[in-house]
């Protein structure tokens, strides 16, 4: 039995970095969001939201219950996320489907796990 199954309080924080085509420079500054979800058959699950730092990265920091319900109790969750530029999507990944928050994690003391979904290349 995984520790995520057992630990509903355990703490993630998820980590995706921007980068602009073109210039491949970091996507940067107030007009950016970034929006986790969970894909689920009936509903989608909204993890949490995020700005986006002066090196491109965003990071969304949420517990194991945020993408399991007792209607759909899920080890593993198949996240997206959505990036907006002034409240309009500019940019939605594809699916990461069954996603195994326990292989790829990394554990900072007093931060919990976290997990990184990358580097993107972005029309900003």
């Amino acid at each position: 039995m995984s520790k995520l199954s057992l630990d509903s309080d355990m703490m993630f924080e998820i980590t995706a970095r921007f980068i602009a085509k073109g210039s491949d420079a970091p996507v940067t500054g107030d007009p950016y969001r970034v929006r986790l979800f969970d894909k689920d058959i009936f509903d989608n699950d909204f993890i949490g939201e995020s700005g986006i730092d002066s090196n491109g990265y965003a990071k969304i920091a949420f517990r194991h219950q945020a993408f399991g319900d007792l209607a759909n109790i899920e080890t593993f969750p198949d996240f997206y996320f959505v990036v907006y530029k002034n409240d309009v999507p500019v940019f939605q990944s594809q699916v990461m489907q069954d996603i195994d928050l326990e292989t790829i994690q990394q554990y900072k003391k007093g931060e919990g796990e976290v997990v990184d979904l990358g580097t993107y290349l972005i029309d900003a």
